[in-house]
């Protein structure tokens, strides 16, 4: 809609110091971001209409990880087994493992006495590579069944995932739906593009990589910990020692992350604001000279970005070799005591081996956790913007049992209407106006003046203070929006026209028109004429700006779509301020057909535009000061006289 040409008195746009426009500051988000908790439990709430899948994910996790498990308890074994052939390829046939020992302590070696006390051998036998072999068969086979399941794992998590994500994106899509107008007007499009694209993506890498790492990892730590403690008790206690270590460096550093992180996503949606801002406007940077300041700001945006991406990363980044240090240090008492261990019989060399896989992987999910954190306070962040979208106030819903008018007469009244877009600044009061069907309105004013806010309150684009509008004798709150805007038609001034060919933009305004009705709106609102010096005719497929049509036949174009839709209520919001003279008499024409038997309200600044309508309403202040015909308030000489000679008086004697 035309923001600019009557109701200055919006809504303040949360602007930072800059100020606005492609050259001024950037529509601030809030920065107040909800504790990590809360958010972390909100997100972790979408999943649960996957609750089934998820159960399935777990069960395929748990044999995954169980066959991975098992496979250093059976390579130890295969290392007990060749260790064992080993040491009784020394010892002749024939002799126990018990007289073994005994010659060894009488010949006064009690350290590898004790050694071969720890082990079962058969002095003679050799190395057993049958047994080691199909020991080997069977880790095979372990780890090719835990590759499947988890395999499996991912494949089911993938689609929890991004179905938890599609419903994210629609319920996000029906809110902007459900937003009043008052939202947007106090939100960059960049931001809010942010968070419908960017911050959705982040949430859902962040949801694939952590979940299943997370479950996996935990599961892993349980399977681990239990085969510790199976095969040493002492050495599980040691390696368990590193799990508080492992919190507090994971808590100290993640507390001085978060921040970090919400400042990130914060500067990007920042960013792209700044970025959709300038290049909307690149044509008026340039006519102004002011490219070199727009790069500065980008630069220091940019800048600022760096700032807080860096130090978020950097921060979080400390987890991981954090972690890897405090599992070294593990590693290394593990293998002192294990060897140790060993020395005195009291476990094999084959469990020690085992037992040093199984603090490997031990440390490892711990630190996949700890790296993983990082991923989390990211989503997490990113997860509070989309939230904070939302719980954005809503406009308020449709009437349970709404009311409709009968016909289209086209009847519209304001009655003692009062409204504010700043709680403790006025804009209308009281105001009163009939429009009869079938009549012309004009609205005239100076800038602000309130024009467009009697649209907007049309429309029901915001709700009104006071009194009430009627459309055929029917309150337009108690009729559901979709109801009273499909009795109404627009033609703004700012003209929007999306990707497509000409024929669907026309018919945008009635989608079930037939291919004649089409061509009928066409010709008659003059887009015919231009169309066919077109390479494609009416298939000529327009870009997303337009770019391809002047201005003007943009206009025209919007027109067009309108004429189509047929309502029984008109608003023209310098709906010809694009096109030349000429072609503005001929859509004049069109619009007088189109404006049969219709309620029309026009908005105009050219004066010579509106001399034929049925009823002119000067207002200035949100009020009618002046209401009558064109020769009425010309005789009158008030407030329409005046705006009259500006236009037309002071450049005639400026002439003579």
């Amino acid at each position: 809609m035309s923001r600019n040409t009557s109701a200055p008195a919006r809504p303040p746009v949360r602007r930072g110091p800059g100020g606005g426009g492609p050259f001024g500051g950037m529509a601030m988000p809030g920065e107040k971001s909800m504790n990590f908790g809360p958010s972390a439990k909100r997100l972790a709430a979408r999943l649960r209409p996957e609750a089934l899948p998820i159960v399935v994910v777990t069960l395929l996790a748990v044999v995954s990880v169980v066959f991975a498990v098992l496979g250093p308890k059976l390579l130890g074994n295969a290392i007990n087994l060749v260790f064992a052939g080993a040491i009784s390829s020394q010892f002749p046939k024939g002799m126990t493992q018990a007289r073994v020992i005994a010659e060894v302590k009488a010949s006064g070696n009690n350290q590898f006495a004790d050694l071969l006390s720890g082990m079962t051998f058969t002095p003679g036998a050799g190395i057993d590579f049958t047994a080691v072999g199909t020991i080997l068969l069977w880790v095979l086979a372990l780890y090719v069944a835990s590759s499947l399941f988890s395999y499996l794992q991912a494949y089911v998590l993938n689609g929890v995932t991004q179905r938890t994500v599609y419903r994210l994106r629609a319920d996000v899509e029906d809110k902007i739906h459900r937003l009043p107008l008052k939202y947007f007007d106090g939100m960059q499009r960049g931001e809010l593009l942010s968070r419908v694209t960017n911050d959705i993506d982040n949430i859902s890498q962040t949801l694939q990589q952590t979940m299943s790492q997370l479950l996996t990892s935990l599961l892993t730590v349980i399977g681990v910990v239990v085969l510790m403690f199976v095969i040493s008790p002492l050495l599980a206690v040691i390696a368990l020692v590193t799990i508080p270590l492992t919190l507090l460096v994971t808590t100290v550093i993640a507390k001085r992350s978060q921040k970090l992180f919400v400042a990130q996503w914060r500067n990007t949606g920042e960013l792209n604001g700044q970025i959709e801002e300038a290049f909307t406007g690149h044509s008026l940077v340039k006519v102004f000279g002011r490219h070199r300041e727009v790069e500065e700001r980008f630069r220091e945006k940019n800048q600022e970005m760096y700032r807080a991406s860096f130090g978020a990363q950097f921060i979080s980044g400390l987890i991981m070799p954090s972690m890897m240090f405090v599992g070294n240090l593990m590693y290394v008492a593990i293998a002192v005591v294990g060897g140790l261990q060993v020395a005195t019989g009291a476990m094999q060399l084959g469990d020690v081996t085992a037992f040093i896989q199984y603090s490997r992987q031990f440390t490892q999910p711990l630190t996949q956790l700890g790296s993983m954190a990082n991923l989390l306070q990211s989503g997490v962040a990113s997860s509070e913007r989309v939230f904070e979208l939302l719980d954005a106030e809503e406009q308020r819903k449709d009437p349970a049992e709404p009311e409709s008018p009968e016909g289209t007469k086209g009847r519209l009244a304001f009655e003692d209407v009062s409204f504010r877009y700043v709680e403790d600044t006025p804009l209308i009061e009281h105001l009163s106006l009939v429009a009869q069907p079938g009549q012309t309105v004009a609205i005239v004013g100076p800038t602000g003046a309130g024009k467009t806010t009697l649209v907007n309150l049309m429309m029901r684009f915001y709700e009104l203070d006071g009194g009430r509008i009627t459309l055929d004798g029917v309150d337009i709150a108690a009729m559901t929006r979709d109801d009273l805007r499909s009795r109404m038609g627009m033609v703004l001034q700012d003209t929007w026209l999306f990707k497509g060919t000409i024929r669907d933009n026309i018919a945008y305004g009635r989608p079930d028109a037939s291919e004649e009705e089409i061509l009928d709106a066409a010709r008659a609102t003059y887009v015919d004429r231009f169309v066919h010096s077109l390479p494609d005719g009416y298939d000529t497929v327009l870009d997303d700006e337009g770019s391809n049509v002047s201005a003007g036949e943009k206009q025209l174009l919007t027109i067009a779509r309108a004429f189509l839709a047929r309502p029984s209520v008109l608003i023209l919001d310098e709906a010809t301020s694009s096109v030349d003279t000429r072609t503005e008499l001929l859509v004049q024409k069109a619009m007088s057909a189109l404006r049969a038997d219709r309620t029309s309200f026009v908005i105009a600044h050219r004066l010579s535009t509106i001399r034929d309508a049925d009823l002119i309403l000067v207002m200035e202040s949100g009020q009618i000061v002046e209401q009558g015909t064109h020769a009425e308030l010309l005789a009158r000489g008030g407030a329409y006289y005046s705006l009259y000679n500006a236009q037309f008086a002071a450049p005639a004697e400026e002439e003579a």
